[in-house]
């Protein structure tokens, strides 16, 4: 039996061209002889469609769309997931995670998701009602299991039990010859792997083959990066499609394997490439066809720029340096260079007159008073402020460039460098920005060496350092992870070795600075926690530990 699985990248919420999407794929995959054809999760609606499935037209126009695709279907059957509403008579919530099989221009079957996650960034069980029963699809003499995402995630790969069923063993007692996964799985670092371990564990479990399709795309702060797998009964991984682009592949999941097809787990290479994909998305589906940023010639900065020159063309990246009278030549120098080999334009506009109008303008409310941070954040509010007027004035959409380490210990100025629509690397600590900033260059240099080499600094003050403020960038991002992405307690990291005050100052430093976060530019997630739609923490708190 040959499959064609279409991982495709949807947009939420539009369904026509949604539609036409499936089409196309389903199409491609029929020409390259598939019997089945299988879409991702909600391929119709996009995911997640959040808050969206309440407006009232919304499930309408799905089902309408359903309808549209179910009318081009023959004899190949089409596997569609779609929001189905939920019986009036049956109690729950108002709305299905659903998958339609689609064959001779009817809607065959329905099948409900059984499992739904809330945990992390998930929130299904806010929209959906799960499904009562899981039964096997009998067609062309196979028994076909078809399951939705979250329905083949067993508790060994979860980070506790959250079900007490498993539509995986259900179908497996009422006998199948097949199991298929429509999936929207969002990515970060290690889940590629998981996946891999987990399809394959399945089959050998079950002792069938296991097609699996995952989406592609991004959708917001989430990345979906395809990965779709095929395992056979004996567990093996039979194909490994490429991750982060569309495609369609056709596979027979019934032929003998004997080695598993070999994995994609660069890290560098699948943090970069989730980074692209992830502009690249939120920029031309929010409407936007071109970016602009600051340039000070430091490694965040430079990075996002090497991103967006990918993920858009050099072309429709615009960057300002805005130097000040404590920024280095070479700094400027650095970042013209950059700008060179990236080919993106970039203008030098020097904040030195702006900075001092406004101290002047000043001084009779600060008399008598030092020049402090305050003097400090101004010339970041001053760039803020040039850079979203470039912004206004040229329809780009401005990009922040702060990493991850300095949001979470509020290492950044609101209102000024903070300012932009997508904050790019913002779920990146310091040190990866080194690793991938390294992977980048390991062929030839594109990153400017003094960049990536020089000790990093704000240039808001003589001689600074961030060394001056921060602890070594090595400690921070392991207290960060231990203490953001595994939630452990301050004497929980210092019993891990890591000096007390230094975890305290950090802790504390992080719990401030919710408020700030809360008003930040959304970032593009590729770690387990990323400060936004996974991490819910009350900005009015007193908890300590």
């Amino acid at each position: 039996m040959k499959i064609g699985i279409a991982q495709i990248n949807p947009v939420v919420g539009d369904f026509p061209g949604n539609a036409k999407r499936i089409l196309a794929a389903y199409r491609e995959c029929i020409e390259a002889g598939a019997e089945l054809v299988l879409t991702p999760e909600l391929s119709l609606a996009g995911y997640p469609p959040r808050d969206l499935v309440f407006k009232s037209q919304f499930v309408p126009k799905c089902l309408q769309a359903l309808d549209y695709l179910a009318g081009e279907t023959r004899d190949v059957p089409l596997l569609a997931g779609y929001v189905d509403h939920n019986h009036p008579k049956h109690p729950g919530k108002p709305f299905r995670n659903a998958a339609a099989w689609l064959e001779h221009g009817e809607i065959r079957h329905r099948i409900w998701k059984t499992l739904l996650p809330t945990y992390d960034v998930f929130d299904e069980r806010r929209y959906f009602e799960p499904g009562e029963s899981c039964d096997p699809i009998l067609w062309n003499g196979k028994r076909i299991g078809v399951t939705i995402c979250e329905d083949i995630w067993t508790e060994d790969y979860l980070q506790r039990p959250f079900y007490d069923r498993d539509p995986v063993d259900e179908l497996a007692a009422k006998g199948i010859d097949l199991l298929v996964n429509l999936s929207a799985s969002p990515f970060h670092l290690g889940k590629p792997a998981l996946r891999r371990a987990m399809i394959g564990g399945i089959a050998h479990r079950v002792k069938t083959p296991v097609v699996y399709c995952n989406a592609v795309g991004a959708n917001d702060q989430l990345v979906f990066d395809g990965h779709s797998l095929v395992a056979g009964a004996n567990g093996r991984i039979q194909v490994q499609v490429p991750g982060f682009t569309e495609t369609c592949r056709v596979v027979d999941p019934f032929a003998p394997a004997e080695n598993d097809a070999p994995p994609d787990d660069c890290e560098p290479s699948h943090i970069y490439q989730a980074l692209v994909l992830g502009l690249r998305d939120y920029v031309t589906k929010c409407g936007f066809s071109s970016v602009c940023l600051g340039l000070s010639g430091g490694i965040d900065s430079a990075l996002t720029a090497v991103i967006a020159a990918d993920a858009l063309g050099p072309q429709n990246v615009r960057g300002l340096t805005m130097p000040s009278a404590y920024s280095s030549r070479g700094s400027v120098f650095d970042s013209f260079a950059l700008a060179d080999k990236l080919g993106i334009r970039c203008d030098e506009v020097p904040i030195g007159p702006a900075f001092e109008a406004i101290k002047q303008t000043m001084r009779p409310v600060f008399d008598g008073k030092p020049e402090d941070v305050t003097e400090e954040n101004m010339q970041a509010r001053i760039r803020g402020l040039l850079m979203m007027a470039l912004s206004n004035k040229e329809n780009h959409l401005l990009l922040t460039t702060g990493n991850k380490s300095e949001l979470a210990v509020g290492y950044c100025t609101i209102y000024g460098d903070m300012n932009g629509g997508l904050a790019v690397i913002s779920d990146l600590p310091k040190t990866r920005v080194y690793q991938v900033a390294r992977w980048i260059n390991r062929g030839r240099e594109i990153i400017p060496w003094n960049t990536i080499d020089k000790p990093p600094s704000a240039e808001l003050r003589p001689d600074q350092k961030d060394q001056d403020t921060l602890p070594p960038y090595e400690i921070l991002d392991g207290i960060l992870e231990l203490y953001v992405e595994h939630h452990m307690s301050a004497d929980e990291i210092v019993a891990r070795g890591f000096e007390e005050s230094t975890v305290r100052w950090i802790q504390r430093r992080v719990d401030l600075n919710e408020w700030k976060r809360h008003q930040a530019a959304p970032g593009l997630r590729v770690t387990s926690k990323a400060f936004g739609i996974g991490r819910r923490m009350p900005i009015v708190q007193r908890f300590v530990g």
